[in-house]
């Protein structure tokens, strides 16, 4: 698996997620568990991961949708 992003902004992160399974993609969040467990702190960024054969295309998404998330959110 491929690491796509990391962060600790659960709405982006959930946002992409969902626009990676809409695309057809299997993405899968990891370390999800650790970061709730040590109380969100940011020392642990929750990843997004997908495919080894899916990369390149969720990266050209991921990018896309990041540049709209940055413009309504500033």
């Amino acid at each position: 698996m491929k690491e796509i992003i990391r962060t600790n902004d659960v709405v982006f992160l959930s946002y992409a997620e969902m626009v990676l399974r809409d695309a057809g993609l299997h993405p899968v969040i990891f370390d999800n568990h650790s970061s709730v467990l040590d109380g969100s702190v940011i020392a642990i960024q929750r990843r997004l991961m997908v495919l080894d054969e899916e990369e390149n295309e969720a990266r050209e998404t991921v990018l896309a949708i990041k540049k709209e998330y940055d413009t309504d959110n500033d």
